[in-house]
């Protein structure tokens, strides 16, 4: 094992007093806090201490009287292990809900027989704020890895009941996955807050309209939605874009599909409204839509029971010869 040796060197000529006088507006500036003891345990010197302790009215400095009783508790008992020069402990002690401080003890002995105590005191308080927050992030990673990984197992199973052919069932499972997988990056983008519902749908149907984005109208409230409501409606606007793709009205009659979300009252409750209106050619409608092929599909179970079972609200998915309609409404703290 290689040692690593302390190196000190200071220019000749120089006087160490003063050069040590340098060394306190660097510990300063590091935010540590420096105290010294004598043999007996009298203080005999204290500097930068943080604000929430005070050097008592009398100038007799304790650790009691610095710290109080539970703080001195402590301290004594780590002290009490420290016999010979360069004996060390530490400990860290919180001091109310947010603070944390490491108090390092360590003896040090200049002469023989005239042993000090010197404590150096560090602020911890926003490293372990920042542990706390990633330990939570990481909690909150795993959940919604276990959420997202639900929902693609039922995206499978679904899509596999629903589709005659392997070559089938691979075309429209890599598009549901394609659809999760936009909705997660406005997620994460977020910071796990969700998606707003302008961007959701601009993102779920630009990739079957790249250069007709102006087809789908955009209208009402911007609502920041929670990320499972994100992933939820984004996969019903996955379903609906495609099918008004595929049935092919969208793109020859240049008729705009109208997407709204709009804050409601349902039942004295403040509620969220996504509506989809899709418009088809007159006369066209009977050989361009047949009710049994587009309802009855994994299609219509996403938008009719999927969605709404897990936003906790209620859908209306209607087909006609004339119009495509959907309406989704929902509890607003389940998009907020």
């Amino acid at each position: 094992m290689q040692l690593r040796h302390q190196l000190t060197w200071q220019q000749a000529g120089e006087s160490g007093d003063k050069l040590q006088g340098f060394f306190m507006p660097a510990l300063v500036d590091l935010g540590a806090s420096i105290t010294i003891q004598n043999a007996a345990r009298d203080y005999v010197f204290v500097t930068n201490l943080p604000s929430i302790w005070q050097i008592p009215a009398d100038n007799k400095p304790s650790d009691r009287s610095l710290f109080g009783e539970e703080i001195a508790d402590k301290l004594s008992t780590i002290k009490d292990a420290i016999k010979k020069n360069g004996d060390k402990a530490h400990i860290e002690i919180a001091v109310g809900s947010e603070d944390v401080f490491e108090f390092r003890v360590q003896a040090v002995s200049l002469s023989p027989g005239d042993m000090h105590l010197v404590t150096t005191i560090i602020d911890r308080s926003e490293e372990r704020h920042r542990e706390r927050l990633l330990r939570a992030l990481l909690r909150e990673v795993s959940h919604r890895s276990k959420n997202l990984l639900a929902i693609i197992q039922s995206i499978a199973l679904q899509t596999a009941r629903y589709s005659g052919t392997l070559d089938g069932f691979l075309n429209k499972f890599r598009g549901r996955l394609y659809s999760l997988s936009q909705s997660q990056d406005l997620i994460t983008d977020s910071s796990w807050r969700g998606a707003y519902f302008r961007e959701l749908v601009e993102q779920q149907t630009q990739k079957y309209l790249p250069e007709n984005a102006h087809l789908v109208v955009i209208k009402g409230d911007d609502v920041l939605l929670t990320p499972n409501a994100s992933l939820h409606i984004g996969l019903a606007l996955h379903e609906l874009i495609v099918n008004a793709v595929s049935h092919g009205s969208l793109l020859t009659s240049r008729r705009a599909i109208e997407v709204r979300c709009n804050r409601v009252l349902v039942d004295g409750h403040d509620s969220l409204e996504v509506s989809w209106l899709e418009t088809l050619d007159a006369g066209a409608g009977e050989s361009l839509v047949n009710e049994e092929t587009l309802k009855g599909h994994f299609g219509s179970t996403v938008l009719e029971r999927v969605v709404p079972a897990s936003v906790n609200g209620k859908a209306q998915y209607g087909i006609s010869d004339k119009e495509i309609s959907y309406c989704l409404t929902f509890p607003l703290d389940i998009a907020e």
